[in-house]
């Protein structure tokens, strides 16, 4: 299943539920901004999201990967990724374990199947 949903765009929550409750992968669209009404917003710009990358010492990209790895087990993320340096550091997301401070605060940055913007 595929659905727009990142830190900051909780539009697809509904599905993911559905897809948590019967164990379906779920693929999160746009997992680092989603384009809409003429423009294109990413989360690496987010001052919630630059913070916490800014105390873990990593990208904000990799920030809001981890946390989207850490919302559901069978996320499958596609993130685009131009050059080979930009794929080591979106491979790198998989291993970042966000404390649950951050976690927290990342999780208060959209409620549910709201998008904020």
């Amino acid at each position: 299943m595929q659905n727009n949903y990142s830190v900051l765009d909780r539009t697809g929550e509904p599905v993911l539920d559905a897809c948590r409750e019967h164990g379906i992968a779920w693929i999160p669209f746009f997992p680092l901004g989603s384009a809409g009404w003429g423009a294109f917003r990413t989360v690496t710009g987010d001052p919630t999201v630059t913070a916490i990358a800014s105390e873990l010492a990593v990208t904000p990209a990799q920030v809001a990967l981890a946390w989207l790895l850490a919302h559901y087990d069978d996320t499958l993320l596609i993130p685009g990724t131009a050059t080979p340096a930009h794929l080591t550091e979106n491979i790198a997301a998989g291993s970042i374990r966000l404390p649950a401070t951050a976690l927290a605060a990342l999780d208060r940055l959209a409620q549910p199947g709201v998008s904020r913007g």
